[in-house]
């Protein structure tokens, strides 16, 4: 029973990562929105049409909506989850159960129809099931229109109103947003605490709203002339209607949308030397417009090094607002805290920044795949501090390596497999996602060399943009680029909790030569990087792939003369080097002296004379 229940999950679990890039497609959403904010009771108004294309080769019968603010309940799943985990995120906590009915989020559909006819649907918590009046077919082209209300929540997660630093409104998670569908099926997953899934598409958004209020967001505004804020071209006036303006925006090509508004926002923009013009918004607080002016030339500095180290950004406009809890990434645009300390401000910014390629432009579902998102972005944005902020380390990512560790020895781990909501700890999830995630990517520079990673990040990003990839393509553009099968990493490190640990067992010697024993202690297999210093100060190093790599990688340190030995398969626990040396000769021996291999215990690693 237990063989036959392994072979099942081990298929399941490949099911889920892969993906035929031979016949990929996505479905396509082109929403047209009008939304009247009342900024005295947090109220909204919309009539939303939504030009839905169905690429893929299935007949669909049903459609689902993400209704995301009625998380913001009492009772909601959100709120029951977080008040019945051992670590619950601090900023939930059971705060959605002590809202009051005017705090409390919600999006009501009061109306929906197909090309016209009115449809079918009920109300699941965040999630609208909608029976259809005529099924999709393939290659058609449907219009959904729809009527709705919304209520801004008291800020508690990301979306909200009057956050803890006074930012009136930040408004992420608010529309009715289709759900995606895939080769996978349908995402409908309800809003408990992860993140998103969305539809490629085009956004119009128009946003009526209080004329003494400041709006950005995803998009390019296009009527500066009528709002006015540091929008205008010089030489036009402020056409206000009434009470209001509307704001008028246009995001092509992306899979959400999000905006922020507050009256006492201070505007300034900055361009970007053949790249986007950066927008930023934020509190006319006198104790944090220092650190926001002295941010901007960093944020330039942040787009170059993602543009050249990922790919160029393909938008025009990047704009990074005042608001939310903390950071959070959304499309064209982020929203952060903005009350830091000046490294911490940056540091925030180069996150959400790195997440517009490796979520917003590279938009894996991050339900699913969340290491993908938050692992490759912690990685980049890592490096990026290193360099634009001057820290000069030459180990910039150590602790990235210290939080998987610690969650590899801490016995509360799950595999990075695990649905995104599923971690039984909080804590569990954070070190999976940012920290193992990360290191899945350095660790990758150890098995394929450096000079290979770095090119699999720009082909990744060549081939992938724009689409859904999942942790099965990225595999597969390394493999083609290295040259090496990578199949036993990608599920080693994603599917399963094994660990890697490497030892120095023996040390002997015969005849005037020293054999060096390894050992493989823990499950996972890896190539090793063996350094011998003599006595006379020389260091050798010999370089033992795994067999099932089926390929080896460049010498790391050209610098090191470099002998390469026959394949280590991963059934032999042991291994035996030979030097041509006598011990006498010999003052240490080391496994890894990059620490690029994430060996969860180095204290068997060396060796010394």
């Amino acid at each position: 029973m237990y063989k036959k229940i392994a072979l099942v999950f081990s298929f399941v679990a490949c099911a889920v990562c892969a993906q035929n890039n031979t016949s990929y497609w996505q479905q396509r959403a082109e929403y047209t929105m009008n939304v009247d904010m009342d900024v005295e009771n947090f109220q909204y108004d919309g009539t939303q049409e939504l030009i839905y294309t169905n690429n893929s080769p299935d007949t669909l019968t049903r459609v689902y909506y993400h209704l995301y603010f009625n998380a913001f309940q009492p009772g909601s799943e959100m709120d029951v989850r977080s008040r019945n985990l051992p670590d619950p995120d601090p900023r939930v906590q059971d705060r959605i159960s002590k809202l009051t009915p005017s705090e409390v989020g919600f999006i009501k559909v009061s109306s929906l129809f197909q090309n016209g006819k009115p449809v079918t649907y009920d109300l699941a918590g965040t999630v609208l099931e909608v029976e259809l009046d005529k099924p999709i077919v393939p290659g058609e082209k449907v219009t959904f229109s729809m009527e709705f209300k919304g209520q801004v929540p008291k800020q508690i997660r990301r979306s909200g109103r009057n956050n803890k630093e006074g930012v009136a409104l930040s408004m992420t998670q608010w529309f009715p947003k289709m759900a995606e569908y895939d080769f996978e099926g349908w995402h409908a997953d309800p809003y408990i605490a992860r993140e998103f899934h969305g539809v490629w598409g085009d956004f119009d958004v128009t946003i009526n709203i209080d004329k003494d209020y400041v709006v950005g967001g995803s998009g390019y505004l296009q009527n500066p002339d009528e709002v006015g804020h540091g929008y205008e071209t010089k030489g036009t006036k402020v056409k206000s209607k009434g009470k209001k303006l509307s704001w008028h925006f246009k995001a092509p090509n992306v899979h959400d949308f999000a905006w922020a508004a507050d009256p006492e926002y201070i505007h300034d923009t900055v361009k970007v030397p053949d790249g986007p013009t950066l927008h930023f918004l934020y509190k006319n607080n006198p104790d944090i417009i220092d650190n926001w002016k002295d941010l901007q030339p960093k944020t330039v500095e942040l787009m170059q090094y993602f543009s050249k180290h990922i790919g160029k950004y393909p938008y025009d406009q990047y704009s990074v607002l005042q608001g939310g809890d903390g950071g959070m990434e959304y499309a064209m645009c982020t929203l952060i805290t903005g009350e830091r300390s000046f490294g911490s401000l940056v540091g925030v910014t180069a996150h959400e920044m790195a997440h517009s390629w490796f979520q917003h432009i590279l938009a894996t579902n991050e339900a699913k795949h969340e290491w993908m998102d938050e692992g490759f972005t912690t990685y980049i944005s890592t490096l990026a501090m290193n360099e634009v902020m001057k820290q000069n380390n030459p180990n910039s990512l150590k602790g990235v390596y210290q939080g998987y560790i610690q969650l590899a020895l801490s016995g509360i781990e799950q595999p990075q497999t695990t649905q995104a909501d599923r971690f039984g700890h909080n804590s569990a999830y954070g070190a999976s996602a940012y920290s193992k995630g990360a290191v899945f990517l350095s660790q990758l520079g150890y098995v394929i060399g450096e000079d290979n990673l770095a090119k699999t990040l720009k082909k990744y990003y060549q081939d992938w943009k724009f689409k859904h990839p999942t942790p099965n393509d990225f595999k597969r553009v390394a493999e083609r680029v290295s040259g090496v099968q990578l199949d036993w990493y990608l599920n080693e490190w994603t599917q399963t909790t094994n660990t890697i640990d490497y030892g120095i067992k023996e040390v002997t010697e015969e005849n005037n030569k020293t054999k060096i024993t390894l050992e493989r202690i823990g499950q996972i297999p890896m190539p090793v990087d063996l350094y011998v210093e003599y006595s006379d100060g020389n260091i050798e190093s010999f370089y033992i792939p795994i067999r099932m790599m089926r390929g080896e990688k460049d010498n790391p340190i050209p610098s090191i003369q470099r002998t390469q030995l026959l394949d280590w398969p991963w059934t032999h626990p042991t291994y035996d080097v030979e030097i041509t040396k006598p011990m006498s000769q010999i003052k240490s021996i080391k496994i890894d002296i990059t620490r690029t291999m994430a060996d969860i215990n180095p204290t068997n690693n060396t060796y010394s004379n």
